[in-house]
């Protein structure tokens, strides 16, 4: 029988992941397994937490969102464990592309007898700074603006934040000049904003790139050209089904390594799986480098 060390964060949807924990890890001991559950200490004390979970043997579950999933999934690999999930956050994009269930009994059983798959992860690398590791996309412009006031949204309904934070985003956004290299091929945009996916799914349930596959080894680039902001909003329901990428706006690339660097009135903001990652260089500097990790990350599922 599998072993599990959950490691929880206690911010996650708006303080949902505690509660959510709690029933699962009751099913997984009735049923007889070995349950340790930690509260997430923060980044620093995770490497070390994760290493010695996966030494014992035990599957790392990370219990919240979209970002505490990425934090755990760079580290579960380097150790060569293999990765749970609770979905206990406002986006729970990556969960949902992997098809997990939400019900506790429902999760519990999953962790227990789900199969062990191998998916890809994505790495961004911003000059002068480490690679950071995330599962679902990288993405810069407008949604990483959008992201930033999701932070700041928690008065608001769970649903209601992110739709509220797209709106706000685009209601005062102003194009960029972006340059994508995908495989070495160049090509300059004035855009909205760039997305590089390896999950369809971002921003709760948005399907920014329907294509997109988390084992094929490839990167599904949406690059969403300039367009009125009137235009912008009119549009961002279509996201949802992935209607949008037959807007003629819409390019869709797909390739291994992309190059990334924006000129704009103010620095361009660069996210990846609901985190703020920091903020893309200017077309004069060295570019943001993105880069899929095939197979990288066993998780049960």
């Amino acid at each position: 029988m599998r072993t599990f060390t959950f490691l929880v964060n206690p911010t996650s949807g708006g303080g949902a992941a505690p509660a959510a924990v709690v029933p699962v890890a009751r099913h997984l001991r009735v049923a007889g397994a070995s349950v340790d559950v930690t509260y997430s200490p923060g980044p620093l004390a995770m490497e070390a937490l994760v290493e010695e979970a996966v030494s014992r043997g035990d599957v790392v579950v990370s219990v919240g969102g979209d970002g505490m999933l990425s934090s755990l999934a760079g580290l579960v690999s380097a150790a060569g464990g293999t990765l749970g999930v609770v979905p206990a956050g406002r986006g729970n994009d990556f969960a949902r592309m992997l098809g997990l269930p939400t019900d506790p009994a429902a999760v519990a059983a999953r962790l227990l007898e789900g199969e062990v798959r191998s998916v890809d992860l994505v790495s961004l690398t911003l000059p002068g700074a480490q690679a950071r590791v995330v599962a679902g996309s990288v993405y810069a412009g407008v949604d990483a603006r959008a992201g930033e006031i999701v932070d700041k949204a928690h008065r608001l309904p769970r649903r209601a934040q992110y739709p509220y934070a797209a709106l706000r985003a685009l209601a005062t956004y102003s194009p960029a000049h972006f340059r994508v290299s995908v495989d070495g091929v160049e090509r300059d945009y004035a855009a909205a904003s760039v997305v590089v996916a390896n999950s369809a799914f971002y921003g709760s349930g948005m399907k920014i790139a329907p294509a997109a596959l988390v084992s094929d080894g490839v990167l599904d680039v949406v690059v969403i050209e300039a367009a009125s902001r009137l235009a912008l909003m009119r549009s961002l329901p279509k996201v949802y089904d992935g209607g949008h990428v037959d807007l003629p706006e819409v390019t869709l690339l797909t390739g291994k390594r992309v190059e990334l660097g924006a000129d704009s009135a103010r620095p361009v903001p660069v996210g990846g799986d609901g985190e703020p990652l920091g903020r893309l260089p200017g077309l004069a500097d060295e570019p943001a480098v993105v880069e899929v990790r095939p197979g990288a990350l066993d998780v049960v599922c």
